[in-house]
Protein backbone atom coordinates (compact mmCIF):
# COMPACT_ATOMS: atom_id res chain seq x y z
CA UNK A 1 0.00 0.00 0.00
CA UNK A 2 1.48 3.50 -1.10
CA UNK A 3 2.09 5.74 1.91
CA UNK A 4 -0.66 8.30 2.28
CA UNK A 5 1.93 11.19 3.93
CA UNK A 6 3.94 10.43 1.23
CA UNK A 7 1.30 10.83 -0.93
CA UNK A 8 0.32 14.58 0.44
CA UNK A 9 3.91 15.88 0.54
CA UNK A 10 4.09 14.90 -3.44
CA UNK A 11 1.52 16.60 -3.76
CA UNK A 12 2.03 20.00 -2.07
CA UNK A 13 5.70 19.56 -3.69
CA UNK A 14 3.43 19.63 -6.96
CA UNK A 15 1.48 22.20 -6.08
CA UNK A 16 4.26 24.91 -4.99
CA UNK A 17 6.44 23.50 -8.14
CA UNK A 18 3.66 24.07 -10.89
CA UNK A 19 3.62 28.14 -11.09
CA UNK A 20 7.02 29.37 -11.93
CA UNK A 21 5.88 31.79 -14.66
CA UNK A 22 4.69 33.84 -11.70
CA UNK A 23 8.23 34.35 -9.80
CA UNK A 24 7.96 37.97 -9.42
CA UNK A 25 4.05 37.96 -8.45
CA UNK A 26 4.71 38.58 -5.18
CA UNK A 27 6.82 41.65 -5.43
CA UNK A 28 3.55 43.51 -5.98
CA UNK A 29 1.78 42.08 -3.29
CA UNK A 30 0.06 44.91 -1.76
CA UNK A 31 1.73 44.09 1.95
CA UNK A 32 1.01 42.25 5.47
CA UNK A 33 -1.34 45.00 6.62
CA UNK A 34 -2.42 46.76 3.43
CA UNK A 35 -3.75 43.60 1.94
CA UNK A 36 -5.65 42.57 5.57
CA UNK A 37 -9.10 42.37 6.00
CA UNK A 38 -11.13 42.01 8.93
CA UNK A 39 -15.05 40.94 8.81
CA UNK A 40 -17.69 40.22 11.44
CA UNK A 41 -20.97 38.35 10.81
CA UNK A 42 -23.33 38.64 13.44
CA UNK A 43 -25.71 35.62 12.66
CA UNK A 44 -29.12 35.02 14.58
CA UNK A 45 -30.49 31.30 14.43
CA UNK A 46 -33.62 30.06 15.42
CA UNK A 47 -34.08 26.47 14.80
CA UNK A 48 -37.35 24.37 15.41
CA UNK A 49 -37.73 20.71 14.82
CA UNK A 50 -41.00 18.46 15.40
CA UNK A 51 -40.82 14.73 15.35
CA UNK A 52 -44.61 13.68 14.29
CA UNK A 53 -43.06 9.67 15.38
CA UNK A 54 -42.14 10.62 19.19
CA UNK A 55 -39.07 10.80 20.74
CA UNK A 56 -35.74 12.53 19.47
CA UNK A 57 -32.47 11.37 20.41
CA UNK A 58 -31.14 14.57 21.33
CA UNK A 59 -33.98 15.94 23.65
CA UNK A 60 -35.54 12.58 24.69
CA UNK A 61 -38.89 14.17 23.76
CA UNK A 62 -40.63 14.90 20.27
CA UNK A 63 -39.76 18.68 19.96
CA UNK A 64 -36.53 20.45 20.17
CA UNK A 65 -36.11 24.37 19.37
CA UNK A 66 -33.12 26.72 19.93
CA UNK A 67 -32.70 30.61 19.93
CA UNK A 68 -28.76 31.62 19.75
CA UNK A 69 -26.77 34.63 18.58
CA UNK A 70 -23.52 34.06 16.98
CA UNK A 71 -20.71 36.88 16.71
CA UNK A 72 -17.92 35.51 14.15
CA UNK A 73 -14.70 37.79 13.41
CA UNK A 74 -12.61 36.81 11.04
CA UNK A 75 -9.51 38.92 10.31
CA UNK A 76 -7.04 37.45 7.45
CA UNK A 77 -3.62 39.65 6.93
CA UNK A 78 -2.03 40.41 3.27
CA UNK A 79 1.51 38.55 2.68
CA UNK A 80 4.85 40.02 3.13
CA UNK A 81 6.41 41.35 -0.34
CA UNK A 82 8.80 39.58 -1.92
CA UNK A 83 8.64 35.97 -3.90
CA UNK A 84 7.77 34.05 -0.47
CA UNK A 85 5.46 36.18 1.24
CA UNK A 86 4.19 35.16 4.58
CA UNK A 87 0.64 35.63 6.32
CA UNK A 88 -1.50 35.27 9.34
CA UNK A 89 -5.35 33.86 9.61
CA UNK A 90 -7.90 33.96 12.87
CA UNK A 91 -10.88 34.14 13.90
CA UNK A 92 -12.98 34.36 17.41
CA UNK A 93 -16.55 33.26 17.40
CA UNK A 94 -18.69 33.18 20.32
CA UNK A 95 -22.23 31.67 20.17
CA UNK A 96 -24.88 32.90 22.93
CA UNK A 97 -27.85 30.80 23.75
CA UNK A 98 -31.23 33.53 23.85
CA UNK A 99 -34.14 30.41 24.67
CA UNK A 100 -33.88 27.17 24.97
CA UNK A 101 -34.37 24.47 27.39
CA UNK A 102 -36.73 22.50 29.10
CA UNK A 103 -36.06 19.32 27.12
CA UNK A 104 -36.37 21.42 24.22
CA UNK A 105 -32.16 21.65 23.27
CA UNK A 106 -31.60 20.20 19.47
CA UNK A 107 -30.40 20.38 16.53
CA UNK A 108 -26.35 20.84 17.01
CA UNK A 109 -26.95 24.64 17.61
CA UNK A 110 -25.02 25.02 21.10
CA UNK A 111 -22.75 22.70 23.18
CA UNK A 112 -24.69 20.51 26.38
CA UNK A 113 -23.54 20.14 29.53
CA UNK A 114 -23.05 17.34 31.76
CA UNK A 115 -26.76 17.32 32.44
CA UNK A 116 -27.92 17.65 28.79
CA UNK A 117 -28.68 21.00 29.12
CA UNK A 118 -28.05 23.88 26.74
CA UNK A 119 -24.73 26.10 27.51
CA UNK A 120 -25.31 29.50 28.09
CA UNK A 121 -22.38 30.27 25.54
CA UNK A 122 -19.22 28.70 24.24
CA UNK A 123 -16.32 29.93 22.32
CA UNK A 124 -14.00 28.71 19.17
CA UNK A 125 -10.88 30.63 18.72
CA UNK A 126 -7.80 29.42 16.18
CA UNK A 127 -6.12 30.89 12.95
CA UNK A 128 -3.32 29.61 10.92
CA UNK A 129 0.01 30.08 9.67
CA UNK A 130 -0.04 31.43 5.50
CA UNK A 131 2.66 31.01 3.04
CA UNK A 132 2.75 32.34 -1.14
CA UNK A 133 5.20 31.53 -3.55
CA UNK A 134 4.22 31.90 -7.02
CA UNK A 135 0.88 31.20 -7.30
CA UNK A 136 0.68 28.38 -4.74
CA UNK A 137 -0.61 28.93 -0.77
CA UNK A 138 -0.04 26.77 1.76
CA UNK A 139 -1.91 27.47 5.24
CA UNK A 140 -0.92 25.36 8.43
CA UNK A 141 -3.12 25.23 11.44
CA UNK A 142 -7.11 25.93 11.86
CA UNK A 143 -8.49 25.83 8.46
CA UNK A 144 -12.02 25.63 6.53
CA UNK A 145 -11.39 23.41 3.57
CA UNK A 146 -14.02 23.86 0.05
CA UNK A 147 -13.28 20.48 -1.49
CA UNK A 148 -16.37 17.98 -2.42
CA UNK A 149 -15.19 15.41 -0.46
CA UNK A 150 -13.65 17.07 2.79
CA UNK A 151 -15.77 20.51 3.14
CA UNK A 152 -16.35 22.42 6.44
CA UNK A 153 -20.07 23.10 7.52
CA UNK A 154 -22.02 25.93 7.80
CA UNK A 155 -25.35 25.10 8.42
CA UNK A 156 -25.47 25.72 12.09
CA UNK A 157 -24.67 28.45 14.68
CA UNK A 158 -20.89 28.61 14.42
CA UNK A 159 -18.79 27.16 11.32
CA UNK A 160 -17.11 24.05 11.75
CA UNK A 161 -13.13 24.38 10.94
CA UNK A 162 -10.42 21.67 10.61
CA UNK A 163 -6.81 21.52 11.56
CA UNK A 164 -3.93 20.43 9.50
CA UNK A 165 -2.61 22.02 6.26
CA UNK A 166 -4.19 22.49 2.50
CA UNK A 167 -2.06 23.85 -0.36
CA UNK A 168 -3.85 25.33 -3.58
CA UNK A 169 -2.68 26.55 -6.19
CA UNK A 170 -4.19 28.72 -9.63
CA UNK A 171 -1.03 29.37 -12.09
CA UNK A 172 -2.88 27.03 -14.96
CA UNK A 173 -5.42 29.54 -16.27
CA UNK A 174 -9.22 28.06 -15.29
CA UNK A 175 -7.54 25.27 -13.32
CA UNK A 176 -7.60 25.04 -9.62
CA UNK A 177 -6.27 22.67 -7.51
CA UNK A 178 -6.14 21.86 -3.53
CA UNK A 179 -4.95 19.43 -1.53
CA UNK A 180 -4.56 18.57 2.15
CA UNK A 181 -3.78 16.65 5.13
CA UNK A 182 -5.95 17.03 8.34
CA UNK A 183 -5.61 15.64 11.54
CA UNK A 184 -8.68 16.83 13.40
CA UNK A 185 -11.99 18.24 12.79
CA UNK A 186 -14.46 20.81 15.53
CA UNK A 187 -17.68 20.43 15.17
CA UNK A 188 -20.04 23.61 15.14
CA UNK A 189 -21.81 22.78 17.86
CA UNK A 190 -18.54 22.40 20.26
CA UNK A 191 -15.33 24.45 21.69
CA UNK A 192 -13.17 21.71 21.57
CA UNK A 193 -10.94 22.48 18.33
CA UNK A 194 -8.92 18.98 18.54
CA UNK A 195 -11.96 16.43 18.32
CA UNK A 196 -11.31 12.94 16.60
CA UNK A 197 -13.22 12.53 13.54
CA UNK A 198 -16.88 11.31 12.96
CA UNK A 199 -19.10 10.72 9.95
CA UNK A 200 -22.63 11.11 9.58
CA UNK A 201 -23.87 7.59 9.62
CA UNK A 202 -21.08 5.23 10.99
CA UNK A 203 -20.12 7.61 14.19
CA UNK A 204 -17.04 8.22 15.66
CA UNK A 205 -14.00 7.06 13.71
CA UNK A 206 -10.61 6.29 15.77
CA UNK A 207 -8.59 7.73 12.20
CA UNK A 208 -5.65 10.01 12.93
CA UNK A 209 -6.44 11.88 9.62
CA UNK A 210 -8.00 12.47 6.49
CA UNK A 211 -6.29 13.44 2.99
CA UNK A 212 -7.37 14.57 -0.27
CA UNK A 213 -6.17 15.79 -3.80
CA UNK A 214 -8.01 17.41 -6.72
CA UNK A 215 -8.99 20.13 -8.76
CA UNK A 216 -11.56 21.93 -10.47
CA UNK A 217 -11.35 23.40 -14.22
CA UNK A 218 -13.55 26.05 -16.19
CA UNK A 219 -13.36 25.00 -19.94
CA UNK A 220 -15.16 27.88 -20.32
CA UNK A 221 -17.78 30.24 -18.61
CA UNK A 222 -20.96 27.35 -19.95
CA UNK A 223 -18.69 24.44 -18.82
CA UNK A 224 -16.81 22.91 -15.97
CA UNK A 225 -14.55 20.01 -14.62
CA UNK A 226 -13.97 18.08 -10.72
CA UNK A 227 -11.78 15.37 -9.86
CA UNK A 228 -11.23 14.72 -6.14
CA UNK A 229 -9.32 12.02 -4.07
CA UNK A 230 -9.74 11.60 -0.44
CA UNK A 231 -8.56 8.95 2.24
CA UNK A 232 -9.41 8.59 6.09
CA UNK A 233 -6.98 6.84 7.59
CA UNK A 234 -8.42 2.97 7.78
CA UNK A 235 -11.89 4.17 7.18
CA UNK A 236 -12.42 4.58 3.33
CA UNK A 237 -10.70 6.07 -0.14
CA UNK A 238 -13.29 8.13 -1.94
CA UNK A 239 -13.08 9.44 -5.27
CA UNK A 240 -15.27 12.36 -7.02
CA UNK A 241 -16.49 13.37 -10.33
CA UNK A 242 -18.46 16.18 -11.29
CA UNK A 243 -19.23 18.43 -14.04
CA UNK A 244 -21.72 21.52 -14.73
CA UNK A 245 -22.48 22.70 -18.08
CA UNK A 246 -24.78 25.78 -18.95
CA UNK A 247 -26.35 26.14 -22.78
CA UNK A 248 -27.45 30.03 -23.74
CA UNK A 249 -30.75 30.09 -25.99
CA UNK A 250 -31.27 33.29 -26.05
CA UNK A 251 -30.60 36.57 -23.76
CA UNK A 252 -33.01 35.00 -21.06
CA UNK A 253 -33.28 31.58 -22.24
CA UNK A 254 -30.56 28.69 -21.15
CA UNK A 255 -30.35 24.93 -20.54
CA UNK A 256 -28.76 23.92 -17.65
CA UNK A 257 -27.51 21.08 -16.07
CA UNK A 258 -24.69 18.63 -14.51
CA UNK A 259 -23.39 15.07 -13.45
CA UNK A 260 -21.92 14.13 -9.80
CA UNK A 261 -20.42 10.44 -8.88
CA UNK A 262 -18.52 9.29 -5.57
CA UNK A 263 -17.00 6.16 -4.81
CA UNK A 264 -16.10 5.02 -1.64
CA UNK A 265 -14.45 1.67 -0.92
CA UNK A 266 -13.15 0.63 2.46
CA UNK A 267 -9.52 1.23 3.63
CA UNK A 268 -6.75 -0.25 5.58
CA UNK A 269 -8.40 -1.11 9.26
CA UNK A 270 -11.79 -1.33 7.43
CA UNK A 271 -13.17 0.68 10.47
CA UNK A 272 -16.74 1.14 8.88
CA UNK A 273 -16.63 -2.57 7.58
CA UNK A 274 -15.95 -3.96 4.49
CA UNK A 275 -17.76 -1.95 1.75
CA UNK A 276 -17.59 -0.48 -1.94
CA UNK A 277 -20.20 2.07 -2.85
CA UNK A 278 -20.81 4.61 -5.59
CA UNK A 279 -23.41 7.18 -6.03
CA UNK A 280 -24.84 9.23 -8.81
CA UNK A 281 -26.76 12.12 -9.37
CA UNK A 282 -27.71 14.36 -12.55
CA UNK A 283 -29.65 17.11 -13.11
CA UNK A 284 -31.41 19.34 -16.11
CA UNK A 285 -33.15 22.48 -16.11
CA UNK A 286 -34.25 25.58 -17.65
CA UNK A 287 -34.04 28.98 -16.73
CA UNK A 288 -36.20 31.50 -18.66
CA UNK A 289 -35.68 35.24 -16.93
CA UNK A 290 -36.39 35.29 -13.14
CA UNK A 291 -37.57 31.41 -13.19
CA UNK A 292 -35.89 28.62 -13.28
CA UNK A 293 -37.09 24.55 -12.96
CA UNK A 294 -34.97 21.47 -13.24
CA UNK A 295 -35.58 17.87 -12.37
CA UNK A 296 -32.83 15.64 -10.81
CA UNK A 297 -32.34 11.72 -10.37
CA UNK A 298 -29.78 10.33 -7.57
CA UNK A 299 -28.94 6.46 -7.32
CA UNK A 300 -26.81 4.22 -4.83
CA UNK A 301 -26.15 1.52 -5.87
CA UNK A 302 -24.01 0.22 -2.70
CA UNK A 303 -25.27 -2.27 -0.24
CA UNK A 304 -24.28 0.92 2.33
CA UNK A 305 -25.11 4.25 3.11
CA UNK A 306 -22.96 6.55 1.25
CA UNK A 307 -21.14 8.33 4.31
CA UNK A 308 -19.39 11.80 4.67
CA UNK A 309 -17.82 13.73 7.60
CA UNK A 310 -20.83 14.52 10.46
CA UNK A 311 -22.30 18.11 9.67
CA UNK A 312 -20.00 18.38 7.27
CA UNK A 313 -21.14 19.99 3.57
CA UNK A 314 -18.57 17.12 2.03
CA UNK A 315 -21.73 15.78 0.14
CA UNK A 316 -22.36 17.29 -3.47
CA UNK A 317 -25.45 15.44 -4.52
CA UNK A 318 -28.31 16.99 -5.91
CA UNK A 319 -30.87 15.23 -4.03
CA UNK A 320 -28.68 15.95 -0.72
CA UNK A 321 -31.03 18.79 0.65
CA UNK A 322 -32.18 20.39 4.05
CA UNK A 323 -32.55 17.18 5.89
CA UNK A 324 -32.66 13.90 4.08
CA UNK A 325 -28.88 12.99 2.05
CA UNK A 326 -31.27 10.11 -0.10
CA UNK A 327 -28.34 7.84 -0.06
CA UNK A 328 -29.64 4.90 1.65
CA UNK A 329 -28.34 1.61 0.45
CA UNK A 330 -30.19 0.84 -3.32
CA UNK A 331 -31.94 3.97 -2.52
CA UNK A 332 -33.27 5.80 -5.90
CA UNK A 333 -34.85 9.32 -5.65
CA UNK A 334 -35.75 12.31 -8.12
CA UNK A 335 -36.46 15.58 -6.90
CA UNK A 336 -38.41 18.85 -8.67
CA UNK A 337 -37.19 22.11 -7.75
CA UNK A 338 -38.45 25.42 -8.92
CA UNK A 339 -36.15 29.21 -8.04
CA UNK A 340 -37.32 32.75 -8.36
CA UNK A 341 -35.32 36.10 -8.58
CA UNK A 342 -37.57 38.44 -7.74
CA UNK A 343 -35.14 41.12 -8.91
CA UNK A 344 -37.19 40.92 -12.51
CA UNK A 345 -40.51 42.00 -10.98
CA UNK A 346 -38.71 45.08 -8.95
CA UNK A 347 -37.60 43.42 -5.57
CA UNK A 348 -33.83 42.97 -6.06
CA UNK A 349 -32.30 40.89 -3.37
CA UNK A 350 -35.38 38.35 -2.48
CA UNK A 351 -35.40 35.19 -3.96
CA UNK A 352 -37.38 31.97 -3.57
CA UNK A 353 -37.16 28.39 -3.88
CA UNK A 354 -39.05 25.25 -3.07
CA UNK A 355 -38.64 21.78 -4.11
CA UNK A 356 -39.47 18.48 -3.64
CA UNK A 357 -37.82 14.90 -3.62
CA UNK A 358 -38.99 11.06 -3.48
CA UNK A 359 -37.01 8.02 -2.97
CA UNK A 360 -37.64 4.43 -2.68
CA UNK A 361 -35.78 0.94 -2.56
CA UNK A 362 -33.92 1.76 0.05
CA UNK A 363 -32.74 -2.07 1.04
CA UNK A 364 -30.57 -3.11 4.01
CA UNK A 365 -29.93 -6.40 3.08
CA UNK A 366 -26.73 -6.69 2.42
CA UNK A 367 -25.16 -3.92 4.64
CA UNK A 368 -22.47 -4.49 6.62
CA UNK A 369 -22.44 -4.57 10.70
CA UNK A 370 -21.99 -0.79 11.00
CA UNK A 371 -24.84 0.77 8.77
CA UNK A 372 -27.30 -2.29 8.92
CA UNK A 373 -30.85 -0.85 9.93
CA UNK A 374 -33.23 -3.48 11.37
CA UNK A 375 -36.71 -3.90 12.06
CA UNK A 376 -38.45 -4.60 15.58
CA UNK A 377 -38.08 -8.17 14.56
CA UNK A 378 -34.07 -8.14 14.01
CA UNK A 379 -34.75 -8.41 10.16
CA UNK A 380 -32.74 -6.05 7.79
CA UNK A 381 -35.19 -2.82 6.54
CA UNK A 382 -35.99 -3.33 3.29
CA UNK A 383 -38.53 -1.41 0.26
CA UNK A 384 -38.08 1.89 2.02
CA UNK A 385 -39.17 4.95 1.37
CA UNK A 386 -39.30 8.70 2.06
CA UNK A 387 -39.92 12.14 0.53
CA UNK A 388 -38.78 15.56 1.90
CA UNK A 389 -40.40 19.24 0.71
CA UNK A 390 -38.85 22.42 1.30
CA UNK A 391 -39.80 26.06 1.02
CA UNK A 392 -37.02 28.99 1.65
CA UNK A 393 -37.55 32.41 0.92
CA UNK A 394 -34.53 34.73 1.25
CA UNK A 395 -33.65 38.99 1.27
CA UNK A 396 -30.56 40.61 1.22
CA UNK A 397 -30.28 44.53 1.80
CA UNK A 398 -29.01 45.92 -1.11
CA UNK A 399 -28.42 49.44 0.04
CA UNK A 400 -28.44 51.98 2.69
CA UNK A 401 -26.76 51.60 6.75
CA UNK A 402 -28.04 47.64 6.50
CA UNK A 403 -27.05 46.85 3.12
CA UNK A 404 -25.80 43.03 2.95
CA UNK A 405 -28.13 42.69 5.83
CA UNK A 406 -29.95 39.14 5.00
CA UNK A 407 -33.06 37.43 6.75
CA UNK A 408 -33.77 33.46 5.52
CA UNK A 409 -36.52 31.75 6.10
CA UNK A 410 -36.32 27.66 5.52
CA UNK A 411 -38.89 25.32 5.80
CA UNK A 412 -38.62 21.12 5.28
CA UNK A 413 -41.34 18.83 6.06
CA UNK A 414 -40.45 14.87 5.32
CA UNK A 415 -42.18 11.47 5.93
CA UNK A 416 -40.50 8.48 5.47
CA UNK A 417 -41.20 4.54 6.27
CA UNK A 418 -39.26 2.86 9.29
CA UNK A 419 -35.98 3.80 8.54
CA UNK A 420 -36.04 7.44 8.90
CA UNK A 421 -37.95 10.52 11.13
CA UNK A 422 -40.96 12.31 10.29
CA UNK A 423 -40.62 15.77 10.84
CA UNK A 424 -41.56 19.56 10.12
CA UNK A 425 -38.68 22.03 10.26
CA UNK A 426 -38.23 25.49 10.47
CA UNK A 427 -35.02 27.56 10.42
CA UNK A 428 -34.94 31.32 10.74
CA UNK A 429 -31.30 32.38 9.94
CA UNK A 430 -30.77 36.46 10.04
CA UNK A 431 -26.76 37.68 9.20
CA UNK A 432 -25.66 41.11 9.31
CA UNK A 433 -22.02 41.21 7.91
CA UNK A 434 -19.60 44.43 8.52
CA UNK A 435 -16.41 44.75 6.94
CA UNK A 436 -13.78 46.31 9.51
CA UNK A 437 -11.04 46.56 7.34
Amino acid sequence: MVNRTKLSIAALAVLIGSGPSMVFAQDEAEGFIEGSSLTVLNRNFYFNRDYRKGQSASTGNGYSETWAHAIITKFESGYTQGTFGVGVDAFAMIGMKLDTGDGRNGGNVMPVNNEGQAQDEYTKVGGAAKVRAFDTEIKIGDVFPTAPVVASGDSRLLPQSFQGVLASNNSIDGLSIQSGRLHAMSQPDSSDMNENFETYYGGPVDSPWIAYFGGDYELNKNLSFSLYSSRLKDAWNQYYAGTTWTYPLANDLALFGGLTYYKAVDEGKQLLGEFDNNIWSGRVGVKLGAHSVALSHQQNNGNDDFDYLRLSDSIFLDNSIQYSDFNSPKERSWMARYDLDMTTYGTPGLSFMTRYARGSDADYSNANSVYMRRDADGNPLTDQKRWERDVEVKYVVQSGSLKDLSLRLRQATTRATAFESDLNEVRVIVEYPLAVL
